[in-house]
């Protein structure tokens, strides 16, 4: 290796959607990175493969959704069986006027497909290199020195900033030495891609204590080309090389499929975990994505978080990087991933305890809210097989302005922006770039804010979600950052800007 290249801003270690998409996101602002991978293929199994609405919209900013999209199954509709009964079926969409579907099925490693492509757009700014090991990490003030082993010999490389995306068994994390806190869950479950002809819906099918599946659960959902990922609770005390057996997982996948033709693709035997890092930021190593923080995979909280992590961290990097906002502004990474972290753990974990009760309390809880879900809209709020995907809002955290009185609008500070149909396309495209004020009908605005200005019609349906006469400040990661009474002066906008920047406050 060429030991004099040039020191790049960003070192990403790890190739996987999070590290992909935090190279394009840097590199949309400018910025170049080195991504460093020990692989040199696609991993094969379909792993992740629920893509959340807000997740499709970043992706649609590094520009990949379109062709996620297109390929993908898109759905909106999830059933929920006890035994063989329907209890109740709940629509994640059910209001027009999005760009982004509520979901859709498409294989980890297809989506890693089209980042990778995408990556090759910036041959510039992103230098993607496979079967790179990080084998040492050494932090300080002023950068990060990094050794690594290459099919070409060892190599030192030092970069202002190391994002370690590099998955749950992270060696970054391991080579600094991090404790990596939480609890392992005992409960084994089967995974099967299974190619066959059906005439399922493009739906999520969960059932607790299926008829097939006997008091266990179970979990169904459509993916392109006739692939359908089936889960099956096994319990603690199954035995993972025996269940991995095709004599073991035929005969449970035809209980449930019936007699129709089918193929085993991918099969997995899996606990999982719900832990996470104290701290997402060390100095110059920042964590992103399951290096950070790892949830069950039942509600689809894994994958969209990571993207979710990447989106957070990318604007703010850059702009410190350029030397537009302090270095403390990186902290605000911590704080806000960290509470999407928690929620996110703190739903695996309820989970976990409604799907597998482990006392007999538990057990006849479970069995009464299913019992009243059928009837009683307030009980199916209390059913929980996974509560999928959601973004996390950032009220309260320090970057936001709170909307005081008088202030018109219907969207408070921290949340994600709606997305909502102009005459030129979709709201959510013309937010994301940076910083940006956003005005509805004739709201007046100061002038001498430094700011961009969108101004939406007073009609239609971005009023409709956003309030006639409000005037937002969004971010560069399209969330609300303050929200103003009518009237505002421009020196109250600016404060907010600054708040928003990390910067310390002042007039």
């Amino acid at each position: 290796m060429d030991r004099n290249e040039r020191r790049p801003p960003v070192v990403v270690v790890g190739a996987g959607p999070v590290g992909l998409a935090v190279a394009i996101d840097l590199a949309l602002r400018g910025v170049a990175t080195v991504v460093l991978d020990d692989n040199d293929r696609l991993p094969v199994g379909s792993r992740a493969i629920c893509w959340a609405k807000r997740t499709l919209e970043i992706f649609n900013r590094l520009g990949v959704a379109g062709p996620m999209v297109d390929r993908g199954v898109t759905w909106k509709v999830g059933r929920l069986f006890h035994g063989p009964r329907q209890v109740y079926a709940f629509d994640l969409l059910p209001e027009d006027g999005h760009r982004m579907p509520a979901f859709i099925n498409l294989p980890q490693h297809e989506v890693e497909r089209l980042l990778v492509a995408r990556c090759a757009d910036f041959p510039d700014l992103i230098d993607l290199r496979w079967r790179h090991r990080v084998v040492a990490v050494t932090p300080a003030d002023a950068g990060v020195a990094v050794r690594v082993e290459a099919p070409d010999g060892a190599y030192d490389l030092a970069a202002d900033y190391l994002i370690a995306c590099d998955g749950a068994k992270s060696p970054v994390r391991g080579l600094l030495g991090l404790d990596f806190a939480g609890q392992a869950f005992e409960e084994r479950f089967l995974i099967a891609d299974v190619e066959m002809k059906a005439d399922f819906p493009a739906e999520r099918w969960f059932w607790f204590e299926p008829p097939f599946h006997a008091g266990q659960s179970a979990l169904l959902h459509k993916q392109p080309d006739d692939i359908y990922r089936i889960d099956l609770q096994l319990g603690p005390d199954a035995d993972p090389a025996e269940e991995m057996r095709p004599e073991r997982i035929i005969p449970r996948v035809r209980a449930m499929v019936g007699d129709r033709p089918f193929r085993l693709v991918w099969t997995s035997v899996y606990t999982f975990q719900c832990r996470r890092l104290a701290r997402f930021r060390h100095g110059r190593v920042i964590f992103a994505g399951d290096s950070a923080h790892v949830v069950s995979p039942f509600g689809a909280r894994g994958g969209n978080g990571g993207i979710q992590d990447a989106d957070n961290l990318a604007w703010k990097l850059a702009l410190v990087i350029q030397g537009r906002a302090p270095a403390a502004l990186l902290d605000s990474y911590d704080d806000e991933r960290g509470r999407g972290a928690d929620e996110n753990i703190l739903n695996s974990a309820r989970s976990t305890t409604f799907m597998t009760p482990k006392s007999a309390m538990e057990r006849l809880f479970r069995q009464a809210v299913l019992d009243l879900a059928a009837d009683h809209a307030f009980a199916r709020r209390l059913v929980n097989s996974g509560r999928l995907s959601l973004p996390c809002s950032l009220a309260g955290q320090s970057l936001q302005t709170p909307a005081g009185p008088g202030a018109p609008g219907l969207l408070a500070p921290g949340v994600p922006c709606p997305d909502a149909p102009l005459d030129d396309g979709f709201l959510l495209d013309h937010l994301g770039r940076g910083f940006i004020l956003l005005a509805v009908g004739d709201t007046v605005v100061p002038a001498e804010t430094g700011l961009p200005l969108l101004r939406l019609p007073a009609g239609g349906l971005a009023a409709q979600r956003y309030g006639t006469g409000a005037l937002y400040l969004i971010r560069p990661d399209q969330h609300v950052a303050a929200r103003f009474p009518a009237g505002v002066a421009a020196t109250a906008i600016r404060r907010a800007h600054r708040r928003a920047l990390g910067e310390p406050a002042h007039d």
